[in-house]
Formats: structure tokens, sequence, C-alpha cells
């Protein structure tokens, strides 16, 4: 039985897996650059939902199902980068397959980079990890004070609105949804549109709605994207309500509903550049200003627009705070009946 080993952090709340595939001898992702790569896990004719089987997808799947992992979990391989500029890649996937990109995911990879000396950090002051991920290069910028880690900022590819107020029927009524583009498709709806609020005794019904407002966007032109399929198609559906404002900002409670019905347990650090590029164009925040983005279990990541210029859309930071967890040897006996595992 061969140990794979994991380290697993959790950013606001969510947790993310992270797997060194080098270090663990696993097999390789043939590719030239991490998108290139991310198809090649995906496999011909597969999706990211709905990936086809492959050796590496056997470790995700073992590592992302019981009794190992849960519905709810998240993680990611490190493979080589694209090139110099970026200290590694990473291939994110979840209990479906794999997403093209995963904010909190980039904030605990950052964390990560620093907690194992992989790259170097200041006692005080700021240390910024460079990531390619499928949709592009992203930093993580750790924050350091007294030798410890305070905090983590997720700069994102850019952010643009590929859509708005598109009419999708439900089985809770009739929603305006828009439609953003953040290295992942986004679609978001408010809360209170379908008569709901985004509380934890309310996660069946936002669940069941995100699941049925994705599935209607399925082939809505607002979801495509000029980077081609990979990048294409709603990845996840925000539900969000308004809160009181701060003097900084708008205030807002969200929770994510992505690939086949999973909840983010964080804010969602992808789904808050989206949101953020939707208020930009409803001039509702710009420089200077911040989104106080509120998951449904209460953890909180800070948004803001970055005044710098880029042909490709608004550009965002996003900050939080990533934890380490644990680290793992997991193994799969070959007398377990129960093989890779299931999912409830």
């Amino acid at each position: 039985m061969t140990a794979v080993r994991t380290v697993d952090y959790h950013t606001a709340g969510e947790p993310f897996r992270i797997v060194d595939t080098a270090a663990a001898g696993l097999p390789p992702a043939p590719g030239d650059t991490v998108a290139e790569r991310c198809s090649t896990a995906i496999g011909p004719g597969g999706s990211g939902t709905a990936p086809r089987r492959s050796p590496l997808d056997d470790v995700r799947r073992l590592l992302v199902q019981e009794p190992r992992g849960h519905a709810g979990m998240y993680g990611g391989f490190v493979v080589p980068p694209d090139d110099d500029g970026a200290h590694f890649g990473v291939l994110f996937w979840h209990k479906d397959g794999y997403s093209t990109a995963c904010g909190h995911g980039t904030m605990a990879l950052g964390v990560w980079a620093v907690d194992t000396g992989r790259v170097a950090a200041p006692d005080d002051g700021d240390a910024q990890v460079r990531i390619d991920v499928p949709s592009g290069r992203v930093a993580a910028t750790v924050h350091r004070a007294g030798g410890r880690t305070t905090g983590v900022t997720f700069r994102n590819v850019p952010a643009r609105v590929g859509a708005r107020k598109v009419p999708v029927a439900t089985t809770l009524g009739l929603a305006e949804v828009d439609i953003a583009h953040a290295g992942a498709c986004y679609a978001s709806v408010a809360a209170r549109d379908l008569g709901l609020e985004v509380t934890r005794a309310a996660l069946p019904e936002l669940v069941r709605a995100g699941q049925e407002i994705r599935a209607a966007l399925a082939s809505h032109p607002g979801t495509w994207h000029p980077g081609g399929p990979l990048l294409s198609g709603v990845y996840g559906v925000i539900l969000h309500e308004e809160l009181p404002g701060t003097p900084f900002g708008p205030h807002q409670r969200n929770v994510t509903v992505f690939a086949d019905g999973q909840i983010d347990r964080s804010p969602c650090g992808s789904g808050t550049s989206a949101r953020l590029a939707l208020l930009a164009e409803d001039g509702r925040i710009g420089p200077g200003e911040d989104l106080l983005h509120e998951s449904v279990t209460g953890t909180v990541f800070t948004g803001r627009v970055v005044p710098v210029g880029s042909l490709d859309g608004l550009v965002t930071e996003v900050t939080g705070t990533a934890y380490r967890t644990g680290e793992h040897a997991f193994v799969r006996d070959p007398q377990d009946a129960l093989g890779a595992g299931f999912l409830l």
C-alpha cells in the first residue's frame, strides 16, 4: 500500500487538501501549461464535473470521497508552473472533478508555501507567492508579523461581467440572474427574489435553487469565455443578500453552490471577485472601498477593486485567513471492499 501524503488547510472554514504530486510520486498530468494539464486530468470527452477515469483521477476520488474525505472536501494537486515566473502550478479538484479557479485554495496554497519554506518570507512584512492555475496566473500575498502569518490576500485574474438580469425559472419562482467571469463563471441571484434568506436552515432550498439555475444556464451565451470551453459554463451559483453597509463599502452574505450541489463554507474567493465585478458595474464599489463578504457559516472575506488597468477586465483582491488543520498519509488497502470510497 503506497501512502498518499497531504497537508490540509482551511480558508475561512472551507477545506483545502494539498498534494505535492512530485513529492508524492503520483502519476503526472502531461501538458505544457497548467490549463493543458487540467484538460489532461479531465480526459478526452470528459468535463469539469464528469472527468474520465485515470490513475491521477483515482487519487482525487480516494482523497475526496468518504471515509477519507467528504462531499464538501476540496483540494489541489501541486504541479509544475507554466514558466519560471510562478513558484508552482495547481490543479483544483472537488467531489465531482476539477475547477479552473479557486480563491480560497490559492490563499491556502500561499500560506502553505510560506509555512513549508517553499517561498521565503520575512518575520515582519509580506511574501508574494505566484501560482499558475487553469485560468491564468494568480498571486497570494502572505502577511506576516512577529514571525507568524496574520492573513493572506489573493489577487485574481481579471474579472468581467458576462450578462445581466437573465430570467431563470426555478421551482421557487422566477429569478433575475447576473453572470460574471472571475477565473470561473459565476451566476449571482438575490436570495430574496426566491423568498429565501442566506441561513443554515435554508441550505436545502438554496442548494436546490443553485442546481436549478446552473442547469438552466447551461447553454446561455453569457457563460461563454473567450478562453474556450475549459473556462466556459456556470461553475458556481452565488445566492446573496444585503446587510447594513459599513463605512468602507457594501456588506453582503452569500452561499455559493458549485459543481453538483457542493456548498462553499467560505465566502468564496473567486466568487467574491465575481461579485466585485457586478458591484463595480452598478457603481456600488470603487477604488478605496471594500466589500465585506460573509459566508453562510459567518466567516468573512474582504474584497476590493484594484486600480490597475487591464484590457481583460477588473483586477480584484480578496483578503482572509488560512490555517493548517493536519497532515495525513492516506492508504487504500487492496482488501478493502469500499475501494476508493463513496459519497453521500
